[in-house]
Formats: C-alpha cells, sequence, structure tokens
C-alpha cells in the first residue's frame, strides 16, 4: 500500500469519526507537517503492529488524557483536590488508595494502626466512596484506581456510587489496575494466594464485557516492575509475560479473546534515558500486537493494540536539589508523549519528600500542558520515526524482551517464575548493578552523586492531618451500627457461598456494597475462603 492510498483508504475516515484538535498543522515558520513522516516502510500509526501508535491521527485528533494521580487522608479532601486539578485542565480523574484499603482492610482494623490515609485516601464505606466522588459526574469524567487485590471491590463501590448519581454502568469509562501478578514481583500488596486472584482478574473481565463495556477491566502494570528496579527490557517483558497469563486464564475461563482481549489496558513507567524511553514504548506497541495475533489468534484489531497510560519515574525523583526534578519530569513526559501514550500522570518535583503540595501538582500538569500546547511534538505522528538510533533500539528491545518472554514460556509462565521467585531475582539483579554503578559514579545523578551542594532547605512541608485515622475509624464504626445490620451479615453469608462456588463474584459484590458490607468486611469473607498469600522467604 502507497502512502496516498492509506492516506485515502485509512486516514479520511479516521478524521470523519474524530476532528482535528486545530486547523493548522505547521511550525513557527510556516512549513507544513505531513500526519506522518518517517521511512516509506508501509508501517503507519493505527495499522498492525502499530508500532507509530494505535490511532491513524494520534493527537492530532485527540490529546492523552492527563491524569494526575492522587488521594489522601479522607474523602473529602481527596475529592477536593479532584476538584482543584479538573479545575486546572485535568482531563480525568487517578486514585491512590491508602495502605489498608489496598489490602482490603476497614480503617479501624488493627493492622491498619498508623497507615490510614498516609500513602492515598481511606476508603472504607459505601459513604466514603460517595464523598470521595461528591459532586464528580462519572458520565463525564474517566476514573482510573490503582487497586490490585480488591480490584473487584472497589470497582463495585464505584458501580454503586454511580448508580445513586443515576449514572448506569454501561456509561462509566474508567480502569481498575487488577494486577495482581505484579504485586508478587514487585511491589508486594497482594492479599490472596495468586489462583483465587486470578479468579477475581477474570470474573472482573467477564462482568465489564457485559454490564460496563467501556472499561478497561486491567492496567497490566511495567510501572511497579520498573521502580523495583528492572531495566526498560525486563520491564516490557515481564509486563507482556503477566498479559500473557491473563490472557491465558480468561480463556481458561471460557471467554473467546476478542471478546475482552479489547478492554486490556498497560500502565508504564517512563525514566531517564530519552531514546529508550521512546523506543521501548514503541517496541511493546509492536511486540503485543505480534502474540496476540500470533500467539492467541485474535482477529479483532482493538485485541492487538497496546494502549497505555504512563507515569513518570518516581524512583528518578531525588531529595537532593527538588527543584531538578522538574526537570527530569519532563524529560520523561516528553518520552511517553513521543512514544504515544494515551494518558500521563506527571510526578510533583517535591514528591521524594513528601505528599506533593497543589504549587507542585500544579507544575506538574502544566508541564503536560506545555508539551500538548507549546512544543509541536502532538502535530504530527510518531515525530522520531526514521531516526536510525530510534529505529534500532526499538528493534532491539523488542528483540530482546522477547528471548526473555521465551525464556519465561520455558519456566512455565508468569506465575510459575514468580512462584519459584525467578523473576524477583532478576529485578533485584538489576537493581543491586544499577545502585552499584551510581555509588561508583559510571550513572551520574545529578545534586545526588555529582553536581552536588550544601544541604537543601527543608522548605514547607504538606503532612496529613493526624486526627485524619481517628475521624476515619469513628467514621466506619458509626457506618456499621447505623446501617440495617440483618441485611449486611445475610449479604456475607451470600457473598461467602459465591466465593466458594464457580459464580462470578462481582454481582454478589456489587449486591454486598448496597447492602452497606465494608471493604475491610468483604476482605474478611474471601480471605476465610481463599486464604492468604505467604511469598517465598528466599529465591
Amino acid at each position: 500500500m502507497t502512502r496516498q492510498d492509506w492516506e485515502h483508504n485509512t486516514l479520511r475516515p479516521s478524521l470523519k469519526r474524530a476532528p482535528e484538535r486545530h486547523a493548522r498543522f505547521e511550525t513557527p515558520s510556516g512549513i507544513p507537517l505531513d500526519v506522518q513522516h518517517g521511512p516509506d516502510d508501509g508501517e503507519f500509526a493505527g495499522e498492525f503492529p502499530f508500532t507509530r501508535g494505535v490511532h491513524p491521527t494520534m493527537y492530532r485528533s485527540r490529546l492523552w488524557t492527563m491524569r494526575q494521580y492522587a488521594g489522601y487522608a479522607s474523602a473529602e479532601e481527596s475529592n477536593a483536590r479532584y476538584r482543584y486539578l479538573l479545575a486546572q485542565g485535568q482531563t480525568g480523574i487517578s486514585v491512590a488508595f491508602d495502605l489498608p484499603t489496598q489490602l482490603c482492610m476497614d480503617a479501624d482494623d488493627p493492622l491498619a494502626a498508623g497507615e490510614v490515609g498516609k500513602v492515598g485516601v481511606s476508603i472504607s464505606t459505601l459513604a466514603d466512596a460517595r464523598e470521595l466522588f461528591k459532586e464528580i459526574p462519572l458520565d463525564k469524567i474517566s476514573t482510573s484506581m490503582t487497586i490490585n487485590a480488591p480490584a473487584a471491590v472497589l470497582l463495585a463501590l464505584y458501580i454503586a456510587v454511580a448508580k445513586e448519581q443515576g449514572v448506569p454502568a454501561r456509561a462509566l469509562r474508567g480502569t481498575v489496575q487488577n494486577d495482581i501478578l505484579k504485586e508478587y514481583a514487585a511491589r508486594g500488596l497482594y492479599v490472596f494466594p495468586p489462583k483465587p486472584s486470578m479468579r477475581l482478574v477474570t470474573d472482573l473481565f467477564a462482568f465489564c464485557k457485559d454490564e460496563v463495556p467501556q472499561w478497561n477491566t486491567i492496567s497490566i502494570s511495567g510501572y511497579h516492575i520498573r521502580e523495583a528496579g528492572s531495566t526498560a527490557v525486563q520491564e516490557i517483558a515481564f509486563t507482556l509475560a503477566n498479559a500473557i497469563a491473563y490472557v491465558q486464564a480468561a480463556l481458561a475461563a471460557g471467554l473467546g479473546v476478542d471478546e475482552f482481549a479489547g478492554q486490556l489496558a498497560f500502565f508504564f513507567n517512563a525514566h531517564n534515558n530519552f531514546l529508550e524511553e521512546v523506543a521501548k514504548f514503541r517496541a511493546a506497541r509492536r511486540l503485543w500486537a505480534k502474540i496476540m495475533r500470533d500467539r492467541f489468534g485474535a482477529k479483532d484489531p482493538r485485541s492487538c493494540m497496546l494502549r497505555f497510560h504512563t507515569q513518570t519515574g518516581g524512583s528518578t525523583l531525588t531529595a537532593q536539589q527538588p527543584m531538578n526534578n522538574v526537570v527530569r519530569v519532563t524529560m520523561q513526559a516528553l518520552a511517553a508523549v513521543l512514544g504515544g501514550t494515551q494518558s500521563l500522570h506527571t510526578n510533583g518535583m517535591d514528591e521524594a519528600l513528601q505528599l506533593p503540595t497543589e504549587e507542585a501538582v500544579r507544575v506538574a500538569l502544566r508541564t503536560q500542558q506545555i508539551i500538548a500546547n507549546e512544543s509541536g511534538v502532538t502535530d504530527t505522528v510518531d515525530p522520531l520515526a526514521g531516526s536510525h538510533v530510534v529505529e534500532y533500539l526499538t528493534d532491539e528491545i523488542e528483540s530482546r524482551a522477547a528471548a526473555l518472554i521465551a525464556n519465561i514460556d520455558e519456566l512455565g509462565g508468569a506465575v510459575s517464575s514468580i512462584e519459584a521467585g525467578w523473576m524477583q531475582a532478576q529485578i533485584a539483579e538489576s537493581s543491586y548493578r544499577y545502585q552499584r554503578e551510581v555509588e561508583e559514579k559510571k550513572h551520574i545523578v545529578v545534586g545526588v552523586n555529582d553536581f552536588t551542594e550544601g544541604a537543601d532547605a527543608a522548605g514547607a512541608r504538606f503532612r496529613v492531618d493526624p486526627t485524619v485515622e481517628r475521624r476515619q475509624i469513628e467514621r466506619v464504626q458509626r457506618w456499621r451500627a447505623e446501617r440495617d445490620s440483618a441485611r449486611a451479615l445475610a449479604m456475607m453469608s451470600q457473598l461467602e457461598a459465591t466465593a466458594r462456588s464457580s459464580e462470578n463474584l462481582l454481582p454478589t459484590l456489587v449486591a454486598a456494597i448496597e447492602a452497606g458490607v465494608t471493604v475491610g468486611e468483604i476482605g474478611h469473607v474471601m480471605r476465610t475462603v481463599f486464604g492468604e498469600y505467604q511469598p517465598p522467604t528466599a529465591f
């Protein structure tokens, strides 16, 4: 197919569906820009294997979703932050939950002591969820929730709140992370053993296929793998190996590949090596397209599209000379955009020190807006296409990641490699090697091992109110005292029966939430049935 044929057959119909953002695509000097520049090799954005992007016109038609990850203390305080960010031009919500919520515990659980509201928002009840999304129209806003072990529970809460707003589940747009395998491999916020955890994942797939069709049922995460110390190649390989395991589990549960694969999404990290990061995103798209077509026989083009959210690299931020982090985040965000991300979070400059202040999150959001509106990189598709080094790195990353995936296949797949501790050991080795290279100054980290100054001024610190925990405990206890206890107990019994059966858990979870059952009570029932995961002690 010639470029002219492609523009006629593919591009023009696309423009009818998605009008361009603005009328002129040219440089400030008046030099016109084509939709796509680069080698005339027959590879176009929006076509298999999607190296250049998942949409024919990419950001010429629509910018990525600007989604700042936020959540702290109580639902009321987090709601205020979301509304502030939306007023500043954010186009989607991304919810951070505290550790007790991520571990399916209520705020008054003894094991939650000292952690309530600290690294995210505390959500124990339907009342908390109502407050979290107060005055936010859920039929108009896309919401991402970074939640894994209890992803099905938090989706049930979201559906219940939407229903109270008069918004049907079919109208909801967003994502639950729901990626439990990377918790075992890299992050550590697991609850249940792998087998029942995979059942929860595939139950959510099946439920959303029919009931919440616009929802991304999983955000398969390389972000936390990279934060734990992996290389860019390992990030792609281990993420896609986990994705293969989820697809296999869904197929084993009786779903057809084209019934659910279009609702899969991915979540990657953006680090500092600019050219490698751009190439990494391009290679991931190409490799996933081939896996879905050749390994799983997907026929629907959407099943082969790797659509992803990016977050700039938290582990690259430094407490020393924190203003330097603005530059790091800008480079990382630009790499994500040049790599074709669908959604982006930019970290606050002060996140190595504290929860980000309003000023820090505003600067982070403005960074995205400046890239989108002032840099010119959104005016053409895959701007670095044809760069010899970018094309070389794309090929190399694809080849090396494919070899690692083949290695994992020989070990019996991602679940087996995680259970044996192999994946964790690979990440740990890479992390150790990098740290040694920093200490030996083979890698320069500005302000840390070179170009250092005296102690940085602490500045104003943003702290969670220490009374939040007490107030959240009182809130959940008041909720239990005021609800219909008989109805809640009956739903807990029904939930246990459903968990012991092979039925889909999601309808019962929604009913349990609406009956007033708390997140922690649901967690207790599922721990009783499924047990708790105990990690290998050595590898």
